[in-house]
Order: structure tokens, then C-alpha cells, then sequence
């Protein structure tokens, strides 16, 4: 009975063994193959490159023209879309009325000017009779008082004449400065009423002005560049209308606004460019480009880049052949790299070939480290 109770204890015993033997062979046949990948070391290098950010064109100096008076149109004098300048009749609004009034306010106070002469007379010869007591005082009186009076009256026919002859300047209507005058919203004989009915409307176009938005975080290296203009020639500033259509002539910073977008947290900027051939124009879309110097930063490969949910990620390799998945801030792109501003430091080692292949933890046959793509100190 002994006997035969070892012999069952040893079967069961190498059963056991078979058994395992065979779940650590299946499991050593299930385990994948290392996966065959492109590496690269990451350095650091200066770059320049251009932030872009989305802009508007603006005339620096735009007003809307309305009469001051009532009447109809009775002149227009420049042509819809042309360059005027400072002091250029525009428009004329029918004169006939306030013409008259004019006129017999200057009637009015001329009267009133010989009303005061007369006065005068009399105060001067009553005063001479006063003296040797050859007239009443009252009278006396009297003719100071008319004299006062008449005086107040030519002072007011005076302010009368002023205001009339306002009306007259205000019936034509001139330039205020130098420009582009649009298209007239009048014609001849149409009625317009003093201070609502659009006329027209004059911007400025040489220079002209580039407004952008930049977020907050921005303001200190704008404001570094608004301390550091040294020349209106300097090729910081730029705008592009496409990637191939960049304007010839570069700009340069004219302000930064007072205050802050409490709601969006972002900033006006306003650049200036040379616009003598008037190729930019108000209410255009366009793409400024902010020249930027980059010193010692990661740069690596954009290929090695993965995109999850609007995150970006990298394989990172350590031990030698193992990868984990790293999160990475991402920078602007230059050209086929791109810069890293968080995630990464020098000497790293990541994938850039097969990362479509890699999983968390995936062993890994690396290939010899390739070098940048982009050598450093390129401008894009």
C-alpha cells in the first residue's frame, strides 16, 4: 500500500511539472517579437522661426462724413474710390437759405451798428450840456442807457452773423486729411438731414495698421520688443496673405493696448507697414509674422510626434529596449522638426520609426540614433 501510494504522489508530481513546463513555453511563444524602430538622440539648438497669428488691416485714421446742415445735395466733386487731400471740396448742400439768412444778419447788424453811432452822439452831446447844468438828468440818463443798449445790440447782431455764417462753411464739405474716399451713400438733389445721414466715408493709407491678438503670457516678449525698434527697416515684423504671398515691405511695432481682455485674456497689438502702393486695405484678413529668435531648445523630429484628443506624445526609450509613452508641450513647427517646450531634455532617446507599431512598455530593436534632420541655426 505504501508502494503504490508513492507511485500515485510521483505521477501527480510530474504531471504537475509537465504542466507548468508547458504554460512557461506557451508564454514564452506568446510574447512578441521586439519591435524594429528608428531612433533619435535629442540635442539642443538655436532656430529662427516666425510665430504667426491671425491680423485685420485698419486705417490708422478713419471718419464718417455727415452734414451739419439740412438742405439737398448740390455738389459732389471728387470721384468715388479716389485720393484726396487735406482741404479738398467733397460735397456742397443747397446755400440759398442759409445764404439769405447771412445776408440779412449782416443787414442787421449794420443797422444796428448806426443805431449804436447815433447813440453815441447823443450821450456825448448830453453830457456837454450837463456840464454847464443846460439839461435834465434824466435825459442824461436816458442817453447813457440808449447808448448801453445799442451796444448790446451790435454784440448781439455780431454773434448773429457768426452763427449764421456757420451754417454757410458747414454747406461744403472738405476733406479733413489725406486718403481714400469711398463710395458716395448720396447723389445729386437728395436731402440730407445735420448729423444723420451718412455721406461718405475717408480713411488714411499710408502707413496703415496691423492689429493682432496675443495671449497675455505674451506681453513681456512684446513689450521687450516694443523697448528694442531701432530701425523702421528691421525685418521682425511681417505679414503674409498665404505661404507664398508675403508683403514685400516689413513693419514695425506701433503700440500695445492699454488693458487686458478680462474675458478672454488676451491683448490688442497694433504694428505699422508702408502701404505707398496702396496694396493693403482697410478690413483685409491677413497673417502676421513675428520674427523669433530661439536659443538652446529641443527640437526633434515632427515624425516622432503622435496626436491624442488635441494632446502630443512621444515614445521615449529606456533600459535600452523598452519604450514608454511621454506627454510633450509642443511648440511651433520649423520646418520637419518641431520644438519642444516641456517633456523632454537633452540626451533623450525616442522613436521616430515604427511609432505606429509601439504600445506602453513595448520591447524594442533600435536602430543606430539618426541625426537632425534641420542643422541648427536655420531661419524658417
Amino acid at each position: 500500500m505504501k508502494k503504490s501510494s508513492h507511485l500515485i504522489l510521483f505521477s501527480e508530481i510530474c504531471c504537475l511539472l509537465y504542466s507548468c513546463g508547458n504554460k512557461q513555453n506557451n508564454n514564452q511563444q506568446a510574447a512578441p517579437p521586439p519591435v524594429p524602430v528608428s531612433v533619435y538622440q535629442v540635442e539642443t539648438s538655436n532656430a529662427k522661426y516666425h510665430d504667426e497669428y491671425p491680423a485685420t488691416v485698419v486705417a490708422i485714421n478713419q471718419v464718417e462724413l455727415r452734414p451739419q446742415v439740412n438742405g439737398y445735395v448740390t455738389g459732389i466733386f471728387f470721384k468715388e474710390g479716389s485720393k484726396i487731400i487735406k482741404g479738398q471740396k467733397l460735397y456742397t448742400i443747397d446755400q440759398q437759405q442759409y445764404q439769405a439768412n447771412y445776408q440779412a444778419a449782416v443787414a442787421n447788424l449794420g443797422v444796428q451798428e448806426t443805431n449804436l453811432i447815433k447813440a453815441q452822439k447823443d450821450a456825448e452831446r448830453y453830457r456837454e450840456l450837463d456840464k454847464h447844468n443846460a439839461i435834465a438828468k434824466q435825459q442824461v440818463d436816458y442817453a447813457n442807457a440808449a447808448l448801453e443798449a445799442a451796444q448790446k445790440q451790435v454784440e448781439a447782431a455780431k454773434a448773429n452773423v457768426r452763427s449764421v455764417q456757420t451754417g454757410v462753411r458747414y454747406a461744403t464739405i472738405y476733406a479733413p486729411f489725406n486718403g481714400t474716399i469711398g463710395i458716395s451713400q448720396v447723389k445729386l438733389g437728395t436731402a440730407v438731414n445735420a448729423g444723420q445721414t451718412l455721406l461718405n466715408t475717408v480713411s488714411s493709407d499710408d502707413p496703415i495698421a496691423v492689429d493682432i491678438t496675443v495671449d497675455q503670457s505674451n506681453i513681456h516678449q512684446f513689450t521687450s520688443l516694443l523697448k528694442n525698434i531701432t530701425s523702421s527697416s528691421d525685418s521682425t515684423f511681417t505679414i503674409s496673405f498665404s505661404d507664398k504671398d508675403i508683403y514685400p515691405y516689413p513693419g514695425k511695432m506701433d503700440f500695445i493696448d492699454r488693458a487686458v481682455n478680462a474675458q478672454t485674456g488676451t491683448i490688442k497689438l497694433r504694428l505699422l507697414f508702408p502701404n505707398k502702393e496702396h496694396q493693403l486695405i482697410p478690413g483685409m484678413s491677413c497673417t502676421a509674422r513675428i520674427l523669433n529668435d530661439a536659443q538652446n531648445q529641443i527640437i526633434i523630429p515632427f515624425k516622432a510626434i503622435t496626436e491624442q484628443l488635441g494632446e502630443y506624445f512621444i515614445f521615449l526609450v529606456e533600459g535600452g529596449n523598452k519604450v514608454t509613452q511621454r506627454k510633450i508641450k509642443l511648440g511651433p513647427r520649423i520646418g520637419l522638426n518641431a520644438i519642444v517646450m516641456e517633456g523632454l531634455k537633452q540626451g533623450d532617446v525616442i522613436v521616430t520609426e515604427g511609432v505606429q507599431k509601439l504600445r506602453e512598455g513595448s520591447a524594442v530593436n533600435t536602430i543606430k540614433p539618426e541625426k537632425n534632420e534641420e542643422k541648427s541655426n536655420k531661419q524658417y
